[in-house]
């Protein structure tokens, strides 16, 4: 049997991520998590020192990229791939709203896109992979076999968004992850470089009001049907 790309864009909380995990796991693919890759140099940022409330060293950071050095390690107890950073396991500080504040600025660096793109590229190469982010199905595989874009209401986003952080222990409300979502979309769909848009090829998936389980099960048909054909 064939091994294909699948890719998937869209916005922030529309469930990129699990339903990504839940058809590489299915099909048996590898998985890969971009948007952990942007938040992991976005809070290498931070430790730095190079982005915060009144601070954006854009040029310092550009510099210092051949100093970030990101990997994925398989949990076999948690099923997916972790995100590290420099060699430190950085998956839950990265899912923090404190680094959701500030990724998208990272992520709109074209010199930080461009490194990011490569690695995104080389994991691709011998394909039999899920990867979901903003610009997978335009920049990183236009030649994906599947392409999916993903989107829901901002309202539907931010409440899964808060139930996610609110389960992880950290203290937010509904208006501030509002806020930041709107921000980001903000952001991800105006910016220059690589910006968050549907591919003319793939297929749209509006979840707002659809279960989790019935879109795993319409993106799995899709995947099985461009596999056999």
């Amino acid at each position: 049997m064939r091994k294909i790309i699948i890719a998937i864009d869209g916005y922030s909380s529309t469930g990129k991520s699990t339903v990504a995990k839940q058809l590489a796991k299915n099909l048996g693919y590898v998985y890969v998590d971009t948007g952990a890759m942007y938040r992991a140099v976005t809070l290498f940022a931070m430790r730095q020192n190079l982005i915060g409330n009144d601070i954006f060293k854009k040029e310092e950071l550009i510099k210092q990229l051949n100093e970030i050095n990101l990997s994925f390690k398989f949990n076999h107890q948690k099923g997916f791939a972790e995100v590290y950073l420099n060699g430190e396991n950085v998956e839950g500080e990265i899912r923090s709203m404190a680094v959701s504040a500030y990724v998208s600025q990272i992520a709109a660096i074209p010199e930080v896109r461009r490194k990011q793109v490569e690695v995104q590229t080389h994991l691709g190469k011998n394909k039999g992979i899920v990867m979901d982010g903003r610009d997978i199905g335009t920049v990183v595989f236009p030649e994906a076999e599947l392409k999916i874009f993903m989107t829901a209401s901002s309202q539907k986003r931010a409440q899964r968004r808060l139930d996610e952080l609110l389960e992880k222990g950290f203290q937010v409300n509904f208006e501030e992850v509002l806020a930041n979502l709107e921000k980001r979309d903000q952001i991800d769909t105006t910016r220059k470089d690589s910006p968050l848009k549907q591919a003319e090829d793939a297929v749209l998936i509006d979840n707002t009001n659809i279960t989790m389980q019935e879109q795993f099960e319409k993106l799995l048909a899709l995947a099985k049907e461009r596999i056999e054909n």
